[in-house]
């Protein structure tokens, strides 16, 4: 997310320059002998936010460049399409893209990206937080800079874990989350949908046990090894089978989404929920309007991913958004001067506040605007600090696809035979003999 990123946010300031500018769409970096170089950046939907530093980082320039936006679809997979498409097509007009974690290792491995120059590398990244650095590289290389990070916390209703007599203080685990929800008969906010949102969270329950879906994420498609039947593979399914199981997501699990598993949580039958930062700014806009009850942003609290083992910290979900240049880009220099102003602390700071995209930079929390409208800044950032990346690899959507279909739904995972049936499956399709 980017998970989540067709998720409502609210945006103020920027939104209404956004919006006009936004709607440009332009199918060429070219611009008129007589004006500054015009960079085409390819954004993924937002509140205007993106448009808005586009516009910024023009004015900025004093002539230097001028920055457009061209609206990419508003799923992550689509995008990833339309990019590929595009730069396999040596595309020109592809100046800048915003890029999710996941598909960076396909766009990077074939030579698709610019290299990053090392100063600006340097500049870029010397407070990016290690989560959001991680997603930005490919064989141990920045191969894009780190833009807008995103990570899940563990929502809960204060109002339950005192009852359970929870201390919110010390690391929660699953088992704990699990046994409050059946004790209390409550449900838990959870993504069970077949979709991207399914591999985000098999991902984080393995890396939270210190290891890998992947043993080899660099290796060739016919020498790929994965990791899921193992005794890891079997806990991080026991997890998912056993709020399955027991229903613990309630009846309508199966198309439960961010959103959808966010109404739950605010439901009365709510309790826990692992989410990103964007169901604060929505649950405060609902209160406001009246469609839940003034009184549950006063019952909401906030703590790191849960633990899968007690004493091993959690490894939370890495999403956001990085900042790429076409190789084919005839500006390729304007480009990634472009993007040291877009990325600028102060940038992602007010980015965060209008749209609700938590910064890579570790100076950008440091605002103290940050506190009125996200009390949890200083959660997010030490889940950023911890939070894992998904395989990076460039067979990443086939790996993605085949955990949805073997993980879903949830009521029929086994701990003892799913893993194994996963890591089959996708061996089988690497090595071309099984299709998706």
């Amino acid at each position: 997310m980017g998970e989540s990123q067709g998720s409502p946010r609210r945006g103020r300031t920027v939104r209404a320059a956004g919006t006009a500018l936004a709607a440009a769409i332009l199918l060429s970096g070219c611009s008129d002998s007589e004006g500054p170089p015009v960079l085409t950046w390819y954004i993924n939907p937002d509140d205007g936010g993106q448009a808005a530093l586009a516009q910024l980082c023009t004015e900025e320039s004093e002539g230097a460049y001028s920055i457009q936006t061209s609206l990419l679809p508003a799923d992550a997979p689509s995008q990833r399409e339309q990019l590929a498409r595009r730069l396999a097509a040596n595309d020109a007009s592809l100046d800048i893209m915003s890029l999710d974690p996941p598909f960076i290792p396909e766009l990077a491995e074939p030579g698709f990206l610019a290299p990053v120059p090392d100063e600006v590398a340097e500049r870029t990244t010397e407070d990016t937080l290690e989560g959001a650095l991680a997603g930005a590289m490919w064989n141990d290389e920045l191969v894009t800079v780190p833009f807008w990070a995103n990570t899940q916390l563990l929502w809960y209703r204060e109002s339950v874990v005192e009852e359970a007599g929870l201390d919110m203080d010390e690391p929660i685990t699953w088992e704990q989350v699990i046994d409050t929800a059946l004790e209390q008969e409550k449900l838990l906010g959870v993504q069970g949908i077949r979709a991207e949102s399914m591999t985000v969270w098999l991902n984080a329950l393995v890396e939270s046990q210190d290891e890998s879906i992947l043993a080899n994420p660099e290796a060739p498609a016919a020498e790929l090894q994965t990791n899921l039947d193992s005794e890891v593979g079997s806990r991080a399914a026991e997890v998912i089978s056993m709020i399955g199981s027991e229903g613990l997501a309630g009846p309508g699990v199966a198309s439960m989404d961010e959103n959808q598993s966010m109404l739950l949580f605010q439901g009365d039958e709510g309790s826990f929920m692992v989410n990103w930062p964007f169901v604060w700014a929505a649950t405060n806009a609902s209160a406001e309007e009246g469609v839940v009850d003034a009184g549950l942003v006063d019952d909401i609290g906030w703590a790191q991913y849960p633990r899968v083992d007690a004493d091993t910290a959690s490894a939370p979900p890495l999403g956001g958004i990085n900042l790429g240049v076409g190789a084919d880009s005839e500006n390729q220099e304007l480009a990634f001067e472009a993007i040291e102003c877009i990325v600028a602390p102060e940038n992602q700071t007010e980015y965060f506040i209008t749209n609700g995209n938590p910064p890579s930079s570790e100076a950008a929390y440091d605002d103290p605007a940050l506190e009125d409208d996200y009390p949890m800044a200083d959660a997010i950032r030490e889940a950023l600090d911890n939070a894992a990346p998904r395989p990076q690899t460039p067979f990443y959507n086939e790996i993605s696809t085949a955990i949805q279909q073997e993980f879903t739904p949830i009521s029929g995972v086994s701990a003892e035979q799913t893993p194994t049936q996963t890591d089959a499956f996708i061996v089988e399709v690497l090595r071309g003999e099984r299709l998706l």
